[in-house]
């Protein structure tokens, strides 16, 4: 256990390729081709339909670089600029994309299990399982992830909310959480548990992976 501890904490060359902004660049390319060309979003967005019964096995990546409009794209990749370059400077953009797309993957997949269950018993129920053809598009997850690495990085940082309002980057993540998790209960969609689901994935990934307790990072800081 000691040993692949060990190895899952080799930390990568430092190196810094401007990552972040290939990342925009790439998913604005995808929204506007995908508009322009008025193409079908269902082959790329994670569902269960596409995943599990046509074996689209890319799913879990690509759902990632799909947005559902202009405001959700706008909203993902202003968090991903402002939070994202930040992150990438400060630990590489290797560690920045394996977190980035490991946090994505699996925060798509948690997603994907919970529609999944939805739809097995909604057909207990008697119901139809629209569930299994919801999908989930967006970049949200992962870069909710890159928020929590932002507060966990840079503790006592001040975000400044609607550009007015300075609020630490811990109680960002705090309030995010609150706002998430009880959204969910609103009826919207499932896709507030991806957004929780990045914050868990980015918090198990500091420990398992950096080695790094972020409550103890946020006490030690506003002791």
């Amino acid at each position: 256990m000691g040993n692949l501890l060990k190895k899952v904490r080799t930390p990568f060359r430092y190196t810094f390729s401007n990552a972040t902004l290939i990342l925009i660049l790439v998913n604005v390319a995808v929204f506007f081709a995908s508009s322009s060309l008025r193409l079908n979003d269902s082959a790329l967005a994670l569902s269960v339909q596409g995943f599990l019964g046509y074996k689209m096995f890319w799913q879990p990546v690509t759902y990632m670089f799909v947005h559902a409009g202009l405001s959700h794209l706008l909203g993902n990749m202003l968090g991903l600029l402002f939070f994202g370059l930040q992150v990438e400077k400060a630990v590489g953009s290797k560690e920045f994309l394996l977190m980035y797309f490991l946090v994505g993957i699996l925060s798509g997949l948690f997603s994907l299990g919970l529609y999944y269950c939805l739809g097995i018993v909604q057909i207990s129920g008697g119901m139809p399982p629209y569930a299994f053809a919801m999908q989930l598009v967006g970049a949200s997850g992962a870069v909710y992830g890159i928020l929590f690495a932002y507060a966990v990085i840079f503790p006592k940082a001040r975000v400044f909310v609607w550009f007015v309002l300075p609020v630490p980057a811990p109680l960002l993540v705090v309030i995010y959480t609150v706002i998430e998790f009880f959204s969910q209960f609103s009826g919207s969609n499932v896709a507030h548990y991806a957004h929780l689901a990045g914050f868990a994935f980015a918090f198990l990934y500091f420990l398992l992976r950096m080695g790094v307790n972020p409550v103890k990072v946020w006490k030690d800081a506003y002791r």
